[in-house]
């Protein structure tokens, strides 16, 4: 299983539309991290980017993420992505935090998006 968390500087990015790039974590079936891949964000709103289509067929079935709006839930889950908001801190912590069931989804959205993600 893969695994990706929005992030700068090894932190979980509190804006996923604008990270500077996605931490993925490769996962084996005793929940151990086997690899870590960083993958390049693309520019302007995350929501209105082929990132979704970029991380499913990179294998991510799941992410960790801060702060997200409503519309970018959407574009992940229709790829098949899972998405668990609420993460803070740093990434490879906020691994291990959900690889040992130490993790919620807060259910917030993201309301701060001017640049209209939370339409679609």
């Amino acid at each position: 299983m893969k695994i990706a968390l929005p992030s700068s500087q090894n932190q979980i990015d509190e804006h996923f539309g604008h990270c500077e790039h996605f931490t993925v974590f490769t996962i084996d079936d005793q929940k151990k991290i086997l690899s870590e891949e960083k993958v390049a964000s693309p520019a302007g709103c995350g929501c209105k980017s082929n990132i979704a289509q970029i991380l499913a067929e990179k294998g991510v079935k799941l992410m960790l993420a801060g702060n997200m709006g409503e519309g970018a839930v959407n574009v992940l889950n229709n790829h098949g992505i899972d998405v668990l908001r609420g993460c803070s801190g740093n990434v490879k912590t906020v691994a291990e935090n959900w690889l040992t069931g130490k993790l919620r989804d807060s259910g917030i959205a993201c309301s701060q998006h001017e640049h209209g993600c939370h339409n679609d």
